[in-house]
């Protein structure tokens, strides 16, 4: 998973129940337009993301509809991987996983 899918990720994450729209993820990521929503749309066609366009009168608004993300139980399901594999790669690797004998037992 690349840094800029976990960022759009961690994005939505931040309040997993609540809808957030394209530029909403764009500026709180601050990675471009052009990145974000190719990302946003390979989410939703894994199932990790659910969109819909708001129900709104364009001219009444002043702006046009925006198109709103929230995460699936599979997409937070996703984060909490994520999160756990990045934390565990800042952790390092275990001293049992590199064949090194526990502290303490020495060679």
């Amino acid at each position: 998973m690349t840094l800029q899918v976990r960022l759009v990720l961690q994005a939505l994450a931040e309040v997993p129940d609540q809808q957030r729209y394209g530029l909403e993820i764009v500026e709180s990521t601050g990675l471009l337009p052009g990145t974000v929503y190719p990302i946003l749309a390979r989410l939703e066609q894994a199932g990790w993301l659910h969109s819909q366009w708001e129900a709104v009168d364009e001219h009444a608004a002043g702006r046009p509809r925006r198109r709103y993300y929230r995460l699936t139980a599979d997409g937070v399901a996703a984060v909490q991987v994520a999160r756990a594999t990045a934390a565990q790669r800042r952790r390092g690797p275990t001293r049992m996983a590199l064949g090194w004998p526990a502290a303490g037992e020495g060679y």
